[in-house]
């Protein structure tokens, strides 16, 4: 539509300063933009009928006007993005129009379905799943179509984080109300407490997950899992790049600060890493879970689902399941290849998606050049840094606490809850499995409410530590630990804090201390907070939930079920606060200053 501009010479360039549709045109555009939203705001209507839809049961007669509203949804998906390329002269990518391909068709077959469903009166509860994946994917594509923009200005990546992670847990909370989503009734504070502490992958319940939930429950929690392990913000972000094709410095800005990436020419290749990694792990994950289960009396749709959930729980570190006992129940308390495999997952998903990338590098280098010394008899390419510092420190840390939880856990527990396991195999994969489980897992194949209180002061000081940077998990993080020590030995040593021929940074170190000290800090107060109001309970179980809450582990002394409404909210608002880390959010809410060009004179404080 053209436009009458009124501009201004800035000397460099004409700046528009306002925009005039010329005389006749208005109606034209105002009509324009309206077919332009339209296809977004039909696939949002229906996205919200068809959530009520699966979870109220409706009669035939309400489902087949639904089903009415579906069809027409599903034709106006259709037109749009057929006219939509007919009428587009850009050059659109092969892979996005692939998926609008493979999307199209999908509504498409969609719509002959709902037709068939709607003369033969056939509209079966498997319906309403299909009809609201597609409205959701139409709506996907609708919204990234619109190029929905964040004002940046007010809105920084710390502030999106944070903003990201607790409107997931509200809405997960609401969608945990749906009468078909539970099997009795349900609290909004039990609600909330399960959302956030599936967005949060902790792992606390204060429901019974197996019996208090219908598979339509299991499948909300298992989402907000998988939105809450990987981070919101990359599945936006990542989508929004993928539709549109190009990306903004400033979003590119953004996505460098999820990421972690060094390069900000690297940032969607990173997410597209993320996504991958995440894909092929949970997908290994699934199979060799669905291979090694023996439990009797199943179905091979229930098989595969518990395959996917732990599979899922594993890798995001969130701890839930879909026993009773969680890994504790009997049905498969001593399947030693199940708990060794989500061990493996529990590692992976705690060591961060760049550790995982940078190992995929080093091994592939060497595999590289071992190939082309063996077979191709060519010098050895060597490749400087390929495992970087910080996945140096990442990697030793964790194996460090592994081994001392697996021989900590051992030794205490050998006469205790171990005895229940009657070979040295069966203890010792419980230990490792106990080890593992403290860094955010969750999981539990002990009862945890039994150890003594040796094992339980280890493990609280394993779930304080927590996962790595960028991973799945919570807690200070190993490289903190790991700074915070190599700073106490440099210190001792008299001299700089060094690790394989690099310095250190001061900034490095002063984030380090900048977070054990607030972790302790938030821990102590919650801690004083949980036994005023919960003066019955155990200062070192409250302790232990505490700790649990805000490293996002998940592991429980049977108190929190026990709770009341006041006392699960300060744990709710603990895991929320352990997952975005207090640092990040106290980085949110306060206004940053500029750094000015001048320097104070420096000064010893006294400190011993």
């Amino acid at each position: 539509m053209p436009f009458l501009q009124k501009t201004k010479n800035t000397g460099h360039q004409n700046v528009s300063l306002k925009e005039y549709p010329l005389d006749g045109e208005v109606k034209k555009g105002n009509l324009h933009r309206f077919f332009h939203i339209l296809p977004f705001v039909a696939a949002f209507l229906a996205v919200l009928i068809s959530i009520t839809d699966v979870a109220f049961l409706y009669n035939s007669a309400l489902r087949a006007i639904f089903n009415l509203y579906y069809n027409g949804v599903l034709l106006i998906g259709i037109l749009s993005l057929s006219t939509r390329y007919l009428q587009h002269r850009k050059v659109i990518r092969k892979i996005t129009a692939l998926m609008d391909l493979l999307l199209l068709t999908a509504l498409l077959l969609g719509l002959l379905y709902n037709a068939w469903s709607a003369v033969s009166l056939s509209l079966q509860p498997a319906h309403g799943f299909m009809t609201l994946f597609l409205m959701v994917s139409f709506l996907i594509r609708e919204f990234f179509h619109l190029r929905m923009q964040v004002n940046y200005r007010r809105l920084g990546p710390a502030q999106l984080f944070v903003i990201s992670f607790l409107s997931t847990a509200l809405l997960g909370s609401f969608l945990l109300m749906l009468p078909d989503a539970t099997t009795g009734s349900i609290s909004y504070v039990d609600a909330l407490f399960t959302a956030t502490s599936a967005v949060c992958v902790t792992g606390l319940n204060v429901l019974d997950t197996e019996l208090s939930f219908t598979l339509l429950g299991q499948s909300i929690i298992l989402l907000l899992i998988q939105v809450g392990g990987l981070g919101i913000m990359t599945f936006t972000t990542y989508f929004s790049y993928f539709f549109k094709g190009a990306s903004s410095y400033k979003n590119q800005l953004l996505v460098k600060d999820i990421t972690n990436d060094e390069r900000l020419d690297n940032v969607f290749s990173s997410l597209k890493s993320i996504l991958l990694i995440t894909v092929v792990i949970e997908g290994l994950g699934f199979a060799l879970v669905f291979l090694s289960l023996d439990i009797k009396d199943i179905s091979l749709p229930e098989r595969a689902f518990f395959s996917l959930f732990h599979a899922i729980s594993g890798f995001c570190n969130a701890g839930f399941s879909t026993l009773s006992g969680n890994l504790y129940d009997m049905r498969i308390r001593f399947n030693y290849p199940v708990h060794i495999i989500i061990s493996s997952l529990i590692i992976l998903g705690g060591l961060g998606f760049p550790i995982i990338h940078n190992l995929w590098e080093y091994t592939t280098t060497n595999i590289r050049n071992l190939f082309k010394r063996v077979f191709r008899d060519e010098k050895y390419t060597y490749s400087s840094m390929v495992l970087n510092v910080n996945s140096h420190i990442v990697l030793i840390t964790t194996a460090l606490l592994l081994i001392i939880g697996t021989l900590g856990f051992y030794i205490f527990e050998r006469n205790g809850v171990l005895t229940g396991y009657s070979s040295y195999a069966g203890k010792w994969t419980a230990a490792f499995f106990g080890s593992v489980t403290t860094r955010t897992a969750g999981f539990n194949s002990t009862d945890t409410a039994a150890l003594s209180v040796p094992t339980s002061l280890i493990f609280i000081v394993l779930m304080w530590i927590g996962a790595s940077p960028a991973s799945t998990g919570g807690g200070i993080k190993t490289s903190t630990f790991a700074l915070a020590f190599m700073n106490f030995m440099a210190l001792i040593r008299g001299k700089k804090p060094e690790y394989r021929g690099r310095e250190i940074s001061q900034l490095s170190i002063s984030r380090a201390f900048a977070q054990m000290t607030l972790a302790s800090l938030f821990i102590m107060v919650t801690t004083f907070t949980m036994i005023i109001i919960e003066p019955e309970k155990e200062p070192l179980n409250l302790l232990f939930e505490t700790v649990s809450a805000y490293g996002t582990v998940g592991l429980s002394r049977n108190v929190t079920p026990l709770l009341s409404d006041a006392g699960k909210l300060v744990i709710t608002f603990t895991m929320f606060v352990g997952r975005v880390s207090l640092y990040t959010l106290l980085y949110s809410l306060i206004k940053q200053v500029k750094y000015s060009k001048y320097r104070y004179p420096t000064e010893e404080i006294l400190i011993n």
